[in-house]
């Protein structure tokens, strides 16, 4: 709001005496000022510097200069705005930070139960046995890598995986190494997997549906049983349990028994998948009284026959 002067006259009080320095006016009589008046409720914004008469410096004479005015600009709203997202974002931060590392040390998550599937060869208890270092130890803190340390010592086991269960539950799934021969040894027989490591013994052969390879000691180091054993593992499950033996002159013909007495050449060990798909389509034929097979041959797998 402006403000408005309002000019007065004052009449002079005459002292009888000049003022020194300066000449008497004929009009002394006679004092003219000026009054600022502001609106009621308006008080002007002055900013203290410190002392009751700032002097400038910048003043050649060095006499104080009247305080100027402040004018206060607010801050801006998207600067307000950022300050508090980085506020907020930080104490979820920390909040998510704090519920994290209490899941991880919480003995409420730690390990009671473990639950074992997938185990055909070893038994779920021998499996917990060898993962009983685990009870209450956390959940999150359980790894794969140190459920497949502690399981090395079955040799059963290929691999494993695990599944947590909160808040207390450890479920193990066990991939099982598979058997594909057996191996004379003495008077036992040996079951060996493809890459013939022992997963067992029998006494009785009939009691393990599994070919045997006779090859004598040392058989799983040789190249003749790496072959036999590839061509095995090949083989459908309801296939390899029908074979009585298998051998092989060479690396390149190899040749199974049915248990029935039926000759199955098989040759190379190359293109297996087709070759035990051949196998099992000749198989599965319906047997001609009139004209019995006594040798199943896919070592062309695309011409497969019989005679």
């Amino acid at each position: 709001m402006a403000s408005t002067r309002k000019p007065t006259y004052k009449p002079a009080t005459d002292t009888g005496q000049p003022t020194a320095g300066r000449p008497r006016s004929k009009d002394s009589g006679t004092v003219i000022s000026a009054q600022r008046s502001l609106e009621p409720g308006v008080t002007p914004a002055v900013k203290s510097t410190g002392s009751a008469n700032p002097v400038d410096k910048n003043s050649k004479s060095g006499k104080a200069t009247p305080p100027g005015n402040v004018i206060a600009f607010p801050e801006p709203k998207g600067k307000r705005q950022r300050r508090l997202v980085l506020w907020t974002l930080s104490i979820v931060a920390a909040f998510v930070a704090a519920l994290i590392a209490g899941a991880v040390y919480s003995p409420v998550l730690a390990v009671r139960t473990v639950t074992v599937d997938g185990t055909t060869l070893l038994t779920p208890d021998a499996v917990q046995k060898a993962l009983s270092g685990l009870e209450g130890k956390p959940l999150p803190q359980v790894s794969e890598q140190e459920i497949n340390e502690l399981l090395k010592p079955l040799v059963q086991v290929r691999s494993a995986t695990m599944e947590a269960r909160p808040p207390s539950e450890l479920l193990v799934h066990v991939n099982e190494r598979v058997p594909v021969a057996l191996l004379k040894q003495g008077d036992s027989f040996v079951m060996v997997d493809v890459d013939g490591v022992q997963l067992g013994a029998t006494k009785d052969q009939s009691a393990v549906a599994l070919p045997l390879i006779d090859a004598g000691a040392g058989a799983t180091k040789t190249e003749l049983f790496k072959a036999i054993a590839a061509v095995l593992d090949t083989l459908p499950a309801d296939v390899l349990a029908r074979m009585s033996t298998a051998s092989a002159a060479s690396a390149d013909a190899v040749e199974l028994k049915l248990v029935d007495g039926k000759t199955v050449v098989w040759g190379n060990a190359e293109d297996r998948e087709l070759k035990a798909k051949a196998l099992e389509a000749l198989l599965k034929m319906p047997a001609d009284p009139k004209v019995p097979v006594r040798v199943y041959d896919v070592s062309v797998p695309r011409h497969p026959f019989t005679k």
